[in-house]
């Protein structure tokens, strides 16, 4: 069954209330509370923002002898919980249990005011027993604000010959953070906690590189694979801990690149691929929570096809493990795409491509949407939003890379989906065009550029793909439009793929929040990306591309800052980017050696535009060996 838990929600606290009781340094003090409320001889609980239930789908409460429920919105008067109907507060007075638990945090004015009208002999606790230590929750806020869990996790691996780096950047003090740290902890596949710290954030704009490899030898640590959570303390401007998460390994031929999770758990994720012939497509399965996964809570099934197959093994509280997708869905094969029941139960989730030629590359699966249904208004937008949701997506150059597109279906009402695909070379001129037509939800087509393509040539050998709502064909959109991008080296046979979401571009006119920003609300019309460079051996590229629902800029305005290990700026080059078209360089030829040097090992580059908005991809080219591929965050 689904954790019935609320990770977006208006009510007091909202998302921070999940990652409050989620914390790992909750897990033990909540124990201890529910140790402490099963001893009691009845329990009253006071739920004064209907949040009991979510922590009850975490720290269940049978065993506690829940005998009064009081509430206090009128509207909640009569819901039931643990099979108590819910009172009005207002009748707390008469309440017959020697003990009340408050559903709530910051609770010491509220306890002030109980102990008014209930018999003094009641023994009144509260979620304040959950808290975490205090220097990373500041008293200045309520404990519920978001800022004070600016948390994620990241897959992390340090085995078998294959190593993780995350990297990111202190950019919190762009929005007036002064000082913080960070605090982690690394579990194994079990779960087990592996080692605990905390080091100080760096200074402003500067680097945070967190290795497996060096953490392993830090701590003296065996192999590992598992998951490594972060919490941010001292964030500002943004709770979500953004990164770059790239795989490498001993020999020359693996890397591979992801980014961070969406640090809240969804009911379903959608895009994960089938295995192709002789291929092994592992997902990896991280409960985010302290309490563990059921065996039957998890399954998979192919989209469009409502026969679901579950997973029949219990996962331990913040254990890791690999689901293979063949153990589950022999039959299915690329291009079918599988949906995720992942019933709340972890955050967006990796999974890892194993070619039948030992090579190896990481992605991620997306968030399938409940709330969302087909707008009908979008085909009527034209005139305002022009080309409306734009999906791109890098053509990396031909002679090198064979790349194809699957459109991924990305919420759950959708059951057809009307799109095209249209070719641009690098200075945005329309190369080519094919409608998909109007794609049920079980059809699965995975189109290679270079059959569109035929005999044409790109200008500078790249270019991009942009993919639309073609309303020719149907009318059913959503605006929530998804695609997965694969690439294969044509010579060593190394494969990298990346998938996300259409948006609107460069327009003025808005609509439901787009176009989006990186910063501020709509309209989106600036850029602020983070290309994170490459150590050792391998070149880092970037493809960044200028997409417009309707024209804006002839060219963009395009900053290249790289900036040092102590977060200076070292030198700056200017790009211009045709609207409608892109630009494919690589870091190596954009900067000096000297000034690369002087940058030093963890320098990263911030693309920055005040003009446009633009959308990138990153990657590491390991000579002729091995490649990968993501998009890059903004922030």
């Amino acid at each position: 069954m689904p954790l019935k838990i609320e990770t977006f929600s208006n009510a007091v606290g909202g998302n921070a209330f999940y990652k409050a009781v989620t914390h790992p340094l909750a897990a033990a003090p909540a124990q201890q509370l529910l140790k402490h409320l099963k001893a009691a001889k009845s329990v009253a609980v006071y739920d004064p923002n209907n949040l009991a239930s979510a922590f009850d789908a975490v720290y269940p409460l049978d065993g506690v002898k829940i005998a009064e429920l009081f509430v206090q919105d009128a509207g909640h008067v009569g819901r039931v919980f643990h099979g108590v109907s819910a009172r009005a507060v207002t009748d707390i007075g008469d309440m017959s249990s020697g003990t009340i638990l408050i559903a709530a945090f910051d609770a010491t004015a509220t306890v002030e005011r109980l102990r008014r009208v209930v018999p003094k002999d009641v023994v009144i606790i509260s979620f304040d027993w959950l808290r975490i230590p205090a220097d990373m929750a500041p008293a200045s806020r309520p404990y519920l604000s978001n800022l004070n869990f600016a948390t994620n996790f990241a897959f992390f691996r340090d085995a078998d010959g294959l190593h993780t780096r995350l990297v990111t950047a202190n950019y919190w003090t762009a929005y007036g953070s002064k000082e913080g740290f960070i605090w982690l902890a690394l579990f194994d596949e079990g779960g087990k906690i592996l080692a605990q710290w905390q080091q100080n954030l760096p200074a402003a704009n500067a680097p945070i590189v967190l290795d497996s490899k060096e953490i392993r030898e830090s701590f003296g640590l065996s192999p590992f694979t598992g998951q490594l959570f972060l919490h941010v303390v001292g964030a500002a401007g943004h709770d979500m801990v953004k990164y770059a998460l790239d795989t490498y390994g001993d020999s020359n031929d693996v890397v591979s690149c992801t980014h961070d999770a969406n640090s809240w758990p969804a009911e379903r994720y959608a895009g994960l691929p089938a295995p192709g012939d002789g291929d092994e497509v592992i997902l990896w399965v991280q409960n985010s929570h302290p309490t563990s996964i059921q065996a039957g809570e998890i399954g998979l099934n192919l989209m469009g096809n409502g026969e679901i197959a579950w997973f029949d093994s219990e996962i331990a509280p913040f254990a890791t493990r690999a689901l293979h997708v063949s153990s589950l869905l022999p039959k299915a094969r690329w291009p079918q795409q599988i949906e995720i029941r992942a019933g709340k139960h972890f955050v967006r989730p990796r999974y890892e491509v194993v070619q039948k030629n030992g090579r190896r590359n990481i992605a991620h699966p997306n968030v399938e949407r409940e709330d969302l249904k087909p707008d009908p208004e979008l085909p009527k937008l034209k005139s305002l939003l022009g080309k409306g949701f734009i999906l791109p997506a890098p053509i990396l150059p031909l002679d090198r890379y064979a790349s194809h597109v699957l459109p991924t279906p990305m919420t759950t009402t959708l059951e057809h989906l009307p799109v095209k695909l249209v070719l641009y070379d690098a200075e945005g001129a329309v190369v080519a065009e094919r409608s998909f037509g109007n794609l049920a939800r079980n059809e699965s087509i995975a189109f290679q550029i270079d059959e569109l393509l035929g005999n044409q040539k790109l200008v500078a050998g790249y270019g991009h793909v942009e993919l639309l709502y073609d309303f020719e064909a149907g009318q059913d959109a959503d605006g929530w439009m998804h695609a997965l991008f694969r690439y294969t080296d044509r010579k060593a046979g190394h494969q990298a793929e990346t998938s996300f979401g259409a948006h609107v571009f460069n327009t003025l006119a808005t609509y439901k929040n787009e176009p989006q920003s990186y910063k501020g609300p709509p309209p989106g019309l600036t850029t602020r990306l983070f290309l994170r460079v490459g150590a050792g051996r391998a070149r880092t590229m970037c493809h960044l591309i200028y997409p417009a629902s309707l024209p804006w800029w002839e060219l963009s305005d395009t900053a290249l800052i790289l900036v040092s290990n102590g977060g200076l700026e070292i030198a700056r080059r200017k790009l211009r980017i045709p609207c409608g078209g892109s630009r494919l360089f690589y870091v190596d030829e954009m900067f000096t050696d000297t000034e690369r040097e002087t940058a030093g090992t963890n320098a990263y580059v911030v693309v920055r535009d005040t003009t446009c908005r633009l959308f990138g991809y990153h990657g590491l080219v390991q000579g002729e060996s091995a490649f990968s591929l993501d998009h890059m965050f903004g922030f």
